[in-house]
């Protein structure tokens, strides 16, 4: 198991007057070495969810079990320095975690400051680079002089570099043309399904993210309240939009389908390629 959280509550200001419950009650499971959606309304949770999958933030009660590092509210948290080795966080805008005037100084500083040499470093930094699927040529670049793909792409490069088994994500794909977008995740999918890591996404865009995720977490006002595959998110869709939630499209079009060509065992992770392609299969045998 990779992350675990039993009943798990988060207050921001917790000793203040001004406290405020970010999460409550949180259960959650996620294995190793799967592609899971995280998504919910604005407001419900989700930022904090994620910060403390690698100790940014601590639990104010119950139980964190990332890998085999585990924090409970309350205590004395154990050294941190592994686990954000280990987990690697992926911040929504890459301006807040790049900040050295080149490319590779960026990607060798987290290698550097966990112990690596600096060849070493620079080595990480180009493996990181070609599995982003950027040029090596941008490492003497200044980062902030890049287009905003190529940035949002070192930003993850620069995570990369560190080796991580868990990479966590917040919004990836925000600001970015629907063609990038789209690259991207496939990038991240492949980083799941080639090399085992567990990759963890925040977002909104639900629909890009349905034909690779293997499991969904939805969150309502700091509330766990759907954990499960994708067809178990279809059979509570009608649910999800009393949390705030739209239906991505592609459910309502494979409901649709699924009730008119009697398709309830069928595959719904379905890329739009795919589905389209079903789709017109069933339709001409129809007409047939």
């Amino acid at each position: 198991m990779a992350i675990t959280f039993e009943k798990v509550n988060y207050e921001y200001d917790a000793n203040s007057m001004w406290s405020q419950a970010a999460l409550q009650g949180v259960n959650l499971h996620l294995e190793s070495g799967i592609l899971a959606g995280i998504a919910g309304a604005t407001g419900s949770g989700k930022s904090t969810l994620l910060q403390m999958f690698n100790g940014i933030l601590k639990p104010t009660s119950g139980t964190v079990q990332v890998l085999d590092i585990t924090l409970r509210g309350g205590e004395k948290a154990p050294k941190l320095h592994q686990l954000r080795k280990r987990v690697g966080l992926v911040f929504q805008f890459p301006e807040q975690q790049l900040f050295e005037d080149t490319v590779e100084k960026d990607l060798c500083f987290g290698p550097i400051n966990f112990g690596c040499s600096v060849d070493e470093a620079k080595e990480r930094a180009r493996k990181a680079m070609e599995k982003m699927g950027l040029d090596e040529s941008l490492l003497s670049r200044n980062p902030f002089q890049l287009s905003g793909g190529q940035m949002r792409k070192v930003a993850i490069a620069s995570v990369l570099a560190m080796d991580p088994e868990i990479v966590v994500l917040d919004e990836p794909t925000a600001t970015l043309d629907p063609v990038s977008r789209a690259e991207l995740i496939q990038l991240l999918h492949r980083l799941c399904r080639e090399e085992g890591r567990t990759v963890i996404i925040v977002t909104h865009r639900m629909d890009e993210l349905l034909p690779f995720a293997n499991q969904w977490v939805i969150l309502h006002e700091g509330r766990t309240v759907f954990q499960g595959t994708v067809k178990a998110l279809i059979e509570q869709a009608d649910q999800m939009e009393s949390y705030g939630i739209v239906i991505p499209q592609s459910i309502r079009y494979w409901r649709a389908i699924s009730e008119k060509f009697g398709l309830s065992g069928e595959d719904p992770c379905l890329s739009a390629e795919a589905m389209s392609k079903r789709i017109a299969e069933l339709v001409s045998a129809e007409d047939v």
